[in-house]
């Protein structure tokens, strides 16, 4: 088995949609970034590409390459499960912490969880999204960051 960490944080700004874990979100700001800054699936992939000790999303998908520019983040995601499974590997679980003042994010939460277990294409038992503030004091206040922690499996062959 193979355990990964992921991190990333974005920037809340007017005239963009926000979305996270796929999920478009009704708020009036959203999420600045190169792609659609989904910061969740952000850190999910990079928690998967570090579990492989493959890096990170910013050598996968460049914000200096242009095609990337406005990307959705969870056609990225399905690229990066295709090389965890490439490289042997399927989700055994995944455990995602959102940390944002606002929105609140509780009546999301479950449409995350089906969203990234149709990604996986595994039981919706196997992921865990949750939201938390940092009470004020924090980056949730400008922007929205989260962290990710994943188990994979080797697939048996």
């Amino acid at each position: 088995m193979r355990i990964g960490y992921g991190y990333d944080v974005h920037r809340l700004v007017p005239e963009r949609r926000l979305v996270l874990c796929g999920e478009v979100m009704s708020y009036e700001q959203g999420l600045l970034g190169h792609s659609d800054a989904d910061v969740a699936v952000h850190a999910l992939m990079d928690a998967i590409l570090g579990a492989l000790a493959l890096g990170d999303i910013g050598h996968l998908f460049p914000d200096s390459d242009p095609k990337y520019k406005g990307a959705d983040s969870m056609k990225l995601l399905a690229k990066v499960i295709g090389i965890m499974c490439g490289n042997g590997y399927a989700l055994g679980n995944a455990d995602i912490t959102i940390i944002a003042e606002k929105p609140k994010l509780a009546p999301y939460i479950e449409k995350m969880r089906v969203n990234l277990a149709n990604a996986f294409n595994c039981d919706i038992s196997r992921i865990s999204v949750k939201a938390t503030t940092e009470e004020g004091l924090g980056l949730g206040i400008a922007g929205i960051g989260a962290n990710a922690v994943v188990l994979l499996d080797e697939i048996e062959k």
